[in-house]
């Protein structure tokens, strides 16, 4: 059996043995990735109707998707320093298993009408979507070069599913908590609870060997340079990255990001396209609303919406692989830019408003596909689970102020002058490619 000191540096992802704990990882990251996204799915729908109910208040239904959004965020950098000490195993799965928690205080809060427990419960499911996200990079820490953006797309793909499927889950809760005689809004979270804590078993059990602490073993065997990527592989025990990885800061990735202009500009496109999404998508319905229309057609807007975000993001990966990320991310720009024109210009036009919402998304996953994938080839080892947590909860917590003032914006000034100040949110991305152009 080979070991790592038998293998060349920059070929290690093409043993058989690395390809299949690869495809292994793939289909339990997309499995976890199916079943958790369910559960996350409940929150969007349901969430806002529990806190209502339980708060009797209005107020609490958008009290619940903040507190939805924070948890989220607050998570992201933590989740990633775990799976930096601890694998991807460990984080990913107690990531599910928190929201797993969270869900089942939300039930209890609906039993007893506790608003602290529904605000902590809501708090800690948040972490499902913070685990949804990070689990993308999970499947890029074995992959080859040429086909990293190809498997990080697939687990992207298979939130689909769950987003799809969650948010339907209303009325077969209705029934579960019939049977259980719980409240009736209460039932969609013993799904919800079931399902995350099955993501998290499914992790738990079947994601062996950890494909994070995998990485790490062959590439602390590499020579001291890595041919693909050009940056550094480890270093001795004295103050090299093998260090680094027990000891890894935000401050070292902060740092690596200030310092490496490619993985800066995955960074910005990372947390430039959530934003343009989240402020779009967040004011769509309300703008089709007051043009008269009537929630069949909102809602088949927002299908098409999301069929853009996820169903192509195979086919964006291996355009990724094939023609470079940057290319890629310079093509997800344009199709913003396009989404703009249409949504902006559409006027009440179901046809423009769809088409430009269906692009919307499909720019989101030109850049996110693309720029996940160049974040994790430009970022060393031992500080890439921090770069990656802190791209995820700076990307969380921009696109909620983004979302918080696109209200305000296109009450004063309309949605077309929501559009343009999302087409010109793109143009740093632009000007930034332009530059490493320039520069090389």
């Amino acid at each position: 059996m080979s070991t790592p000191q038998d293998i060349a540096p920059t070929l290690w992802q093409e043993q058989d043995r690395v390809r299949a704990v690869q495809k292994r990882t793939v289909r339990v990251l997309s499995a976890a990735q199916i079943v958790g996204g369910v559960g996350v799915g409940v929150s969007v729908s349901v969430g806002p109707l529990l806190a209502e109910s339980v708060a009797r208040s209005e107020t609490y239904a958008g009290l619940a998707r903040t507190a939805t959004t924070a948890g989220a965020a607050l998570v992201g950098i933590p989740l990633a320093l775990l799976a930096q000490r601890r694998g991807r195993r460990t984080s990913l799965g107690a990531g599910w298993l928190v929201a797993a928690a969270g869900g089942g205080l939300l039930i209890a809060s609906a039993v007893i009408r506790s608003i602290p427990l529904l605000i902590v419960g809501m708090l800690l499911f948040g972490v499902g979507s913070a685990t949804n996200q990070q689990s993308r990079y999970a499947a890029a820490d074995l992959a080859a070069p040429h086909r990293r953006a190809h498997a990080l797309s697939i687990v992207l793909w298979s939130t689909t599913i769950g987003s799809v499927i969650g948010p339907n889950l209303a009325d077969p809760g209705a029934a579960v908590a019939s049977a259980l005689h719980l409240p009736r809004l209460a039932g969609a979270f013993v799904l919800a609870t079931v399902c995350t804590a099955a993501a998290s078993a499914l992790l738990w059990g079947l994601m062996r060997p950890d494909p994070l602490t995998l990485s790490g073993r062959y590439q602390d065997a590499d020579a001291p340079g890595d041919e693909d990527t050009g940056l550094p592989a480890a270093q001795d025990e004295t103050g090299g990255q093998k260090k680094d990885r027990q000891n890894g800061t935000v401050r070292a990735g902060l740092r690596h990001l200030r310092h490496t202009p490619q993985a800066a500009f995955a960074f910005v496109t990372v947390v430039v396209a959530h934003t343009v999404m989240a402020a779009v998508m967040t004011m769509t319905p309300v703008d089709m609303s007051e043009h008269g229309h009537g929630l069949t057609v909102v809602g088949v807007t927002i299908s098409g919406h999301l069929l853009g975000m996820y169903a192509f993001s195979p086919l964006v990966g291996r355009l990724s692989d094939r023609i470079g990320h940057m290319p890629t991310i310079v093509a997800g720009q344009a199709v913003f830019l396009v989404s703009a024109a249409l949504s902006g210009m559409g006027h009440g036009s179901v046809g423009m408003m769809m088409a430009g919402l269906f692009l919307l998304g499909l720019g989101w996953s030109f850049s996110l596909v693309a720029g996940s994938a160049m974040l994790s080839e430009t970022t060393p080892l031992a500080l890439l689970p921090g770069v990656q947590g802190t791209t995820d909860t700076t990307m969380n917590v921009v696109a909620a102020v983004g979302a918080g003032l696109a209200g305000p914006l296109m009450g004063w000034a309309g949605f077309g002058a929501l559009n343009a100040v999302a087409a010109v949110l793109v143009l740093p991305v632009l000007a930034f490619w332009a530059a490493l152009v320039r520069a090389r």
